[in-house]
């Protein structure tokens, strides 16, 4: 059978499950949670359209369980382009949203707050803000290796030797492992900005892993107190960033027990099976089969979920 012929077949069965009504409308019924990330959809840097706006659906089940669902991919990543998706969106479906998590990307937050309900919570991805916060603790070890040693970290310089064991968590630690740790820190670390940067890298991380959204908050208006006071500048620069996102970082510690711990990890996934299925077509040139392409992969559709009573 001919490309074409096939591929004109899927299109239009495609279209007809996504884009037309009522098929449309009963893909987004009870949505009321998002999620949106970017992606690089043409890798070539040529390419000034190389970047996609993914939508995600990342409502909870009865059981408090997400079961991610692509909604859809629009060209570009910005303010106007996430803005526009949801203005052409129905206005039930606009209205029933509740949440949206986000990676800290201000034109997404904007598009949120402009156009989503104002009572609508925006919650800052965990393991973003987490990346965050190792970014700028390796950003010491770095500067203080270049410091002290004239250069950067060579694979016997006690500091380079530990810049993996350096993001281990805190409690996974074993003794081998702290005492490697610590070995490291007294040799290369001599005005203990390492060391200060380590603890309030493991301090941010643990508010994520606290037993209690009340005992996370906690750790996290600590968090959001001090670290823009801190007398290293890349963990002062991480504090003002954090207090610049401050609700958006607390509305995670819901007390809900169905809305804690909301994070954009279903969009993660969901951008693993559209790298799948891009690797497995290798690659892409026409941006509408792209579309078709990843939405009947990412979509999700599962005659056994559950919704909530009221949610459609």
């Amino acid at each position: 059978m001919d490309w074409h012929t096939l591929v004109n077949a899927v299109r239009a069965r495609a279209h007809e499950h996504l884009d037309r009504e009522p098929a449309r409308a009963t893909r987004l019924a009870g949505v009321d949670t998002l999620g949106v990330d970017e992606h690089i959809w043409r890798p070539s840097a040529r390419h000034r359209d190389r970047a996609v706006t993914s939508i995600v659906d990342l409502t909870r089940d009865l059981d408090g369980r997400v079961h991610a669902r692509l909604l859809d991919v629009t060209l570009g990543r910005s303010r106007p382009v996430y803005a526009t998706w949801l203005r052409a969106q129905p206005g039930e479906f606009v209205a029933g949203i509740t949440h949206a998590a986000l990676d800290p990307f201000r034109g997404y937050a904007n598009a949120i707050r402009t156009e989503l309900p104002h009572d609508t919570v925006t919650i800052l991805d965990a393991f973003h803000v987490v990346k965050l916060a190792s970014t700028a603790m390796d950003e010491v070890r770095r500067r203080i290796q270049q410091a002290t040693l004239g250069r950067r970290g060579h694979r016997d310089d006690p500091l380079y030797r530990v810049r993996r064991l350096l993001t281990t968590a805190r409690e996974n630690l074993t003794d081998r492992g702290r005492a490697r740790l610590e070995a490291a820190l007294q040799a290369g670390d001599p005005g203990l900005e390492v060391t200060v940067a380590w603890h309030a890298y493991q301090d941010l991380r643990s508010m994520f892993h606290a037993p209690t959204p009340a005992a996370g908050r906690t750790i996290a208006q600590r968090v959001l107190k001090s670290f823009h006071r801190c007398p290293i500048s890349e963990i002062a620069r991480l504090g003002r960033t954090l207090r610049s996102w401050r609700a958006e970082v607390l509305a995670y510690f819901d007390d809900d027990p169905h809305r804690y711990r909301i994070s954009n990890g279903g969009t993660e996934a969901i951008n693993l099976i559209i790298e799948k299925t891009r690797r497995l077509a290798q690659g892409f040139r026409n941006f509408d089969n792209y579309r078709i392409r990843i939405l009947l992969a990412a979509d999700g559709t599962r005659p056994w979920r559950r919704r909530r009573p009221g949610s459609g």
